[in-house]
């Protein structure tokens, strides 16, 4: 099993990226929210790693923090959730805000993420709220009022093509200028002034 790559940042693509290590190129899929932390080309980086056998070869899958690598793997042993679709939630809402939709049940919320519709967001909830554990072993807080909304201006942010990070700045900014009680029209207005 490979646990991480450490070399050469070779080649950066939103999905993909290569590593030079010791002569050898390593190609990885990663989600967007690896992609926005990636240092530059040609710089050194070390990426946690995820290795998939599939029935006409492997894939190799990277991260730059373990809780993306740990919810990944947690998500490709829900039943008709594969390594795609568990890329796809990585690259449309942070393991924060899933964990937290998961402890609420809101399959509203997930079913927003790209790739996932309303019958898979309730599997999810089903086949992922006992194995999770409570909020505070999973490191989370349940999200105020105030939290879903800027989480919610984030993922319609996400659904127009901006990064998991941009969005966040984004919103995080206009609620600097707004207030935490603004509703969510005004928030992802404010927010596609400032991205």
């Amino acid at each position: 099993m490979i646990t991480f790559l450490s070399g050469e940042l070779i080649e950066v693509h939103p999905t993909r990226i290569v590593i030079g290590v010791s002569g050898v190129g390593y190609e990885l899929v990663i989600p967007l929210s690896t992609f926005d932390r990636l240092p530059g080309k040609g710089e050194p980086v070390t990426v946690l790693t995820h290795l998939h056998h599939k029935e006409d070869g492997m894939v190799l899958y990277g991260f730059m923090a373990e809780e993306e690598r740990t919810l990944f793997r947690m998500l490709i042993g829900v039943s008709g959730i594969g390594p795609k679709i568990a890329i796809g939630i990585l690259s449309g809402i942070s393991p924060r805000n899933f964990y937290a939709a998961i402890h609420e049940g809101s399959s509203v919320m997930l079913a927003t993420v790209p790739g996932i519709g309303r019958k898979k967001a309730e599997r999810l909830i089903v086949e992922l709220k006992d194995k999770i554990g409570p909020l505070e072993t999973a490191g989370v807080r349940p999200l105020t009022p105030e939290g879903r909304i800027a989480g919610d201006a984030a993922l319609a942010l996400i659904s127009l093509g901006y990064s998991q990070t941009e969005a966040q700045r984004a919103v995080q900014a206009a609620l600097q200028r707004l207030g935490p009680q603004a509703d969510l029209e005004k928030i992802i207005r404010e927010s596609l002034k400032s991205a």
